[in-house]
């Protein structure tokens, strides 16, 4: 007799292959790489690269006239420093000019003095008319 217990070889299975999922990073790489993006997906993407575009040109333009204002702002406050500095020199010379003194130097050339006495005031009593 033979012997019954044998130990079987396991029998190789069969590996299943999946099917391959191209990743999208793998696809737009594999794309750019072989023109496949420039040449098929151009005029798909055609709208989109009008609207970076024209995001591109406000952001631009915004940065511009934004310089633009601050530049005249920094003009307009020289400007204001300066008049303020005008005006301050301006007033201390009027001040200057019109003191009594100042006035009276000026006047004795026209041959009009400084009165050294003390006013005098008159004083007129009404009468009523009810006689």
């Amino acid at each position: 007799m033979k012997p019954v217990n044998k130990i079987k070889k396991p029998k190789k299975e069969k590996r299943l292959k999946l099917p391959k999922v191209e990743t999208h990073i793998g696809s737009t790489t594999k794309g750019i790489l072989g023109g496949e993006l420039i040449t098929e997906k151009t005029f798909s993407l055609f709208p989109f690269l009008l609207f970076i575009a024209f995001l591109a040109f406000i952001y631009i333009a915004n940065n511009y006239l934004a310089e633009e204002k601050i530049r005249e702002i920094s003009h307009l406050h020289r400007e204001l420093k300066e008049l303020r500095f005008e005006f301050i020199d301006s007033k201390s010379d009027l001040m200057e000019l019109s003191k009594q003194s100042q006035i009276s130097k000026r006047l004795e050339a026209t041959g009009v003095k400084e009165n050294r006495q003390p006013v005098k005031t008159l004083k007129v009593k009404k009468i009523n008319d009810k006689q």
